[in-house]
């Protein structure tokens, strides 16, 4: 535990020594950087090299690897930064070790060099870019795979978050989209083999990343979601402050609180944890059916808890809009898993997009991914989330030719991404609520409302 510990306090140091400039856009350098951090290392880790070994089961060596394989997804940025995010929290087999390590690149990893960020400031805002610099922070409170956070005091005194684009974010994620092997990679780290084409799933990956680098479109969706929450007895979403927005930047309310791996150290009763439970569970599963808009990022990085189990959600950039068709015919196979008929699931399928072949065998593997997929809410009454909900979701999704055979619309690519990672994240959370009755309410106002 001590070498853990030791682990992490390394990176972050080296991470706060690495001040860094544009972010590596393409070129051989990347390319091959990519290939050997992202795809080699980072897949061989969660293929097999280190899974099942248990707390503890990590050798000294081992923990060099994965510190360098860390800096290097910190260093990258982009989707390969986002790859090691989703791995910290959505594969519960792997070693607590290796997930904590991991898990930093959720709010941390080498930042951009604050002239840059004076120079992206100046650029966007012009002369006011002077007044939001002259009470900020120059050490960023959080470092992400797109941007970083900078806290800072505006003229009137109050307190904002000052999010900034990395430069050369936009050149970089083009170079990572160019990357033939990089679409098969990320397919796996989402939702393997979950698109209906290699073509689909790049175009819906594509243009949900390149929308979280305009920092204009994000600010009108947080705008829209704090609508949504501002009554909210459970949810605070930071309030945007536009006059001191542009497109590479974005400022809100500071809203602290803590992280989720510190609220878990600090021992929450069960009445707590349940609560947040619930509250995770309706934010991102509830705005779908209520509003057809969801959000799609629910890795622990995207939100704060406050006293009393108050989330604070931040990072609107990855969001989803569906038409009501979709979302209804969502809410039909949602009814027809639970229920456990064919025919309706068939139906509900094909009303998505997808096919399911008509050999038994086949639907029989499909029927245990979409039981997967609706997995806390086959059980009546209060009950935990299982963490186990994924690694039988993982065995599914290792038959290529059948998912590929389904034709899942790449639209839907999202949703795999938000069920199975806020599952990660509730099962650690330890929270015990109703889900089926929950999701059964969210389907209930959707038919209401329409």
């Amino acid at each position: 535990m001590d070498d853990q510990q030791d682990s992490v306090t390394k990176l972050l140091e080296a991470f706060r020594a690495a001040e860094s400039g544009t972010v590596p856009q393409g070129g051989i350098w990347r390319t091959l950087k990519t290939a050997k951090a992202a795809v080699g290392t980072g897949l061989s880790m969660v293929s097999g090299r280190f899974r099942g070994r248990g707390d503890g089961g990590l050798s000294n060596a081992d923990l060099k690897a994965i510190e360098k394989l860390v800096g290097n997804l910190g260093e990258l940025k982009g989707m390969a930064m986002k790859m090691g995010q989703i791995i910290s929290y959505v594969d519960d087999s792997l070693p607590a070790e290796m997930r904590q390590l991991m898990a930093l690149l959720q709010t941390q990893s080498q930042p951009t060099a604050f002239p840059l960020v004076e120079k992206t400031l100046t650029e966007d805002l012009g002369p006011r870019a002077g007044q939001i610099l002259a009470g900020m922070d120059r050490t960023p409170c959080s470092v992400a795979s797109i941007g970083q956070v900078h806290r800072s005091t505006l003229p009137d005194g109050r307190q904002v978050a000052v999010k900034v684009l990395h430069p050369g974010m936009l050149e970089a994620l083009e170079s990572d989209f160019q990357m033939a092997k990089l679409g098969p990679m990320f397919a796996r780290a989402m939702v393997p083999g979950g698109a209906a084409s290699v073509a689909e799933f790049m175009d819906e990956a594509r243009t949900r990343l390149m929308e979280e680098c305009n920092y204009s479109v994000e600010a009108q969706r947080q705008r829209e979601f704090g609508q949504l929450y501002r009554h909210s007895e459970t949810v605070t979403i930071p309030e945007v402050h536009d006059e001191w927005c542009g497109q590479r930047v974005l400022v809100t309310s500071w809203e602290p609180g803590l992280s989720f791996e510190q609220f878990l150290a600090s021992q929450p009763s069960q009445e707590t944890r349940d609560k947040v439970g619930a509250a995770l569970f309706d934010f991102y599963f509830g705005t779908l059916y209520r509003n057809g808009l969801f959000h799609a990022d629910p890795h622990p990085g995207n939100y704060a808890l406050r006293e009393g189990g108050r989330l604070v959600i931040y990072d609107f950039g990855c969001t989803r809009r569906f038409d009501q068709q979709t979302v209804l015919a969502l809410s039909n196979l949602g009814h027809a898993v639970a229920q456990d008929k064919e025919d309706a699931i068939r139906k509900a399928f094909a009303e998505l997009g997808g096919q399911i072949p008509r050999d038994w065998d086949s639907y029989e593997r499909v029927r245990a991914m979409l039981r997967s997929f609706f997995s806390p809410m086959l059980s009546k009454g209060r009950c935990p989330v299982d963490a186990s909900v994924n690694v039988a979701m993982g065995q599914v999704m290792k038959d290529k030719m059948l998912l590929m055979r389904l034709k899942i619309p790449g639209k839907l690519l999202f949703l795999f991404r938000i069920r199975f990672g806020l599952y990660a994240v509730l099962a650690r959370l330890g929270a015990q609520c109703d889900w089926s009755s929950m999701e059964q309410q969210f389907y209930a106002q959707h038919t209401n409302s329409n």
